[in-house]
């Protein structure tokens, strides 16, 4: 496992301001739960979820190397739709290939594979009793001229429980003038997924042009994101995947919606471990959990390395419950995506880096 001394290495400068922080604006005991290798009792036991969505949720939370910790890594290779087959896998064809998807969240450990239904279906009497799959159940898509984003259903919620899902995944923008209709989509897909037995993830990310204001992106501000958060577990999402935080100050630069001036006096500070919390208690006060995103590749292994673990470092010490990473691992020579991997997961392993 990698030790403290390494992980203090990876992140640099940023080492003090991310171990060494005590989060005094929400602070850790106020949070209604924490990550646990109990978590799925504590949470959901009074909750109206069913003892088979509890199984489902137990087993996501129950393998791999972070099993029974309370916390998520998550293998998620959707890309070639949402990004283009040739953009997502000529640094690595040998991912073209369903079969080398799964065979890669298995061998890093991971709790969870969540990729398409045609890739899952594809190997699903092979591994889905192997690994969790994840069936993300819309998408967008870059082949329509002029590029446009709208998540459309790509499927069946009856289909995905067919392949052996253990959960579902879908993607809402929020902000974005048709998100009315992704959130009802969405809905009654949760609500049926739940009635079949499996676990629900929202992908909970904005989207709309006015949320960059005089050359600065909102997009992934801490209020402005924390609020896609709100209404994702609003729809009864059982996990929430959300980018982390990058600024803070959406709702006052775009003039829109309503917010309050404590938000950003008292909830909130500059550290990114703080601005995550926000995120965390949006997220009904950490009842359900917040997993971030590990966005692109940098194109260079050390820079991608040392932005995977400086964001464990960061959702773990916010009291997030782990990562959903996918192009900083697959889009790299097969073993040192899985070393990536596993270094994310040593911070959560790391006893050492505790909750701010």
């Amino acid at each position: 496992m990698m030790s403290i001394d390494k992980i203090r290495e990876l992140l640099g400068d940023q080492a003090d301001t991310l171990l060494n922080h005590t989060s005094t604006a929400i602070t850790k005991d106020s949070l209604a739960i924490l990550p646990s290798g109990n978590f799925v009792t504590e949470s959901f036991t009074e909750s109206n979820r069913s003892i088979q969505v509890m199984n489902s949720l137990q087993r996501l939370y129950g393998t791999g190397r972070l099993a029974n910790t309370g916390y998520l890594s998550i293998l998620p290779i959707d890309q070639g739709i949402e990004h283009s087959a040739g953009a997502s896998f000529a640094p690595n064809p040998m991912f073209f290939d369903p079969e080398n998807i799964v065979k890669m969240a298995v061998d890093a450990g991971c709790n969870a594979v969540a990729s398409t239904y045609g890739v899952l279906a594809t190997v699903a009497r092979k591994w889905a009793h192997k690994i969790p799959f994840v069936v993300k159940i819309n998408h967008n898509e870059f082949l329509s001229a002029p590029n446009t984003f709208y998540q459309s259903p790509y499927g069946s919620v009856d289909e995905a429980w067919n392949l052996g899902a253990c959960a579902v995944g879908a993607t809402i923008y929020f902000g974005h003038p048709q998100s009315r209709e992704m959130i009802e989509q969405v809905a009654m897909a949760f609500e049926r997924a739940h009635e079949l037995g499996m676990a629900t993830i929202l992908w909970c990310y904005t989207r709309n042009d006015a949320f960059k204001v005089d050359g600065v992106d909102y997009h992934t501000s801490a209020d402005l994101s924390s609020q896609a958060i709100h209404l994702g577990v609003t729809i009864q999402a059982d996990i929430i995947k959300q980018k982390l935080p990058e600024n803070n100050g959406g709702y006052n630069a775009t003039g829109h919606g309503k917010t309050h001036p404590k938000v950003y006096s008292e909830l909130t500070t500059d550290n990114p471990i703080d601005l995550t919390r926000y995120q965390v208690l949006n997220s009904y006060n950490g009842r359900i959990g917040v997993i971030n995103s590990g966005g692109a590749s940098t194109g260079n292994d050390a820079n991608d390395l040392s932005e995977a673990v400086a964001t464990a470092v960061i959702n773990k010490r916010a009291g997030g419950q782990g990562l959903i990473l996918g192009r900083k691992a697959f889009q790299k020579e097969y073993k040192d995506g899985i070393a990536l991997l596993h270094a994310v997961q040593d911070v959560y392993l790391n006893d050492e880096i505790t909750i701010a």
